[in-house]
């Protein structure tokens, strides 16, 4: 607990009405998002564990329910003041969003591998970038462009179009990028609400609207399979309260080449736990990824130093 109220408290508490800063707050932001997708991930592989032996609508449940249990312990009588919002409407969408990414990925994992599916829903950030530019009225320069394109090409070199990624289960996470990229977005749109009301407003209604489906698909929990339900609702908080940190104080066509990092850590982990060790042409297009990100950044940074 005291590694989640460190979280907290190192994203501190948001001001009404804060517009993304200069460098400063696009670095932290950028630094925030790349540990955030590193937790989403660590989430992922107990999902992907979890899924080979009970459905995915009672996994999906537990992330949510962990996740309340969590927050309750964090802030404890605070939580009926701190849920109130000051967007309600905007903050139900958000939920929502959020519920049907995780319940379209988790449920894609069991039947295709944690890189595989990574890869397909890592095209979220072109989704986010060209979002932003459509609906937030953030600029798309051409770096962004390029970097937003490298990044998608990568992409398709570890998806590899053709041989055997894009089977059925694959349009989950497809169609789980659209909804990811959509949370991002109204993430933004919601910022004059503290983080703590966010992710409250995510985990509770994600717990209420789980616990009405669960019933029907339920299976006894094995003791040893315990810690890894509650380790996919600690990684799932933590990683949720850092995303929406990042989107508040950085503008997320600058963040959304840092999702793609996720596909370096699911092919660690699919690695590490499943044994499914990436080939050359995952690395390939891992590298490529990872670069178009430091591309992008490193330009923002420097136009940023210019302007000032």
């Amino acid at each position: 607990m005291r590694t989640l109220a460190r979280a907290f408290a190192l994203m501190g508490a948001q001001r009404p009405g804060a517009q993304p800063g200069g460098t400063g707050s696009q670095g932290t932001g950028i630094l925030l998002i790349c540990l955030a997708v590193l937790c989403f991930t660590l989430m992922d592989a107990c999902a992907k564990h979890l899924t080979q032996d009970y459905h995915a609508a009672q996994v999906v449940w537990a992330r949510f329910v962990v996740n309340v249990a969590l927050l309750a312990l964090l802030f404890r009588g605070r939580m009926p003041a701190l849920i109130r919002s000051s967007q309600p409407g905007l903050q139900f969408g958000r939920a929502l969003t959020q519920i049907a990414s995780v319940a379209l990925f988790f449920t894609s994992l069991q039947f295709i591998g944690l890189a595989e599916a990574t890869a397909i829903m890592d095209t979220n950030p072109v989704l986010i970038t060209l979002g932003a530019a459509l609906f937030l009225g953030e600029r798309i320069g051409l770096r962004r462009i390029l970097g937003i394109g490298a990044a998608l090409a990568g992409a398709m070199i570890v998806i590899r179009p053709g041989m055997g990624v894009f089977q059925p289960a694959a349009l989950l996470p497809m169609i789980g990028a659209f909804t990811y990229a959509a949370n991002a977005l109204l993430t933004r749109m919601v910022r004059s609400d503290s983080i703590a009301t966010s992710v409250l407003w995510s985990a509770v209604t994600g717990a209420i609207l789980t616990s009405a489906v669960v019933p029907f698909f339920w299976q006894p929990i094995g003791t040893g399979d315990l810690w890894v339900f509650v380790a996919l609702g600690v990684f799932g908080t933590i990683s949720q309260a850092l995303l929406i940190r990042a989107f508040t104080i950085a503008e997320a066509g600058v963040l959304a080449p840092f999702g793609y990092t996720g596909l370096v850590w699911a092919g660690l982990w699919g690695w590490l736990f499943f044994g499914q060790l990436p080939d050359n042409w995952t690395i390939t297009g891992a590298a490529i990824i990872v670069g178009a990100g430091l591309y992008v950044w490193w330009r923002e940074a420097r136009a940023a130093r210019m302007d000032g």
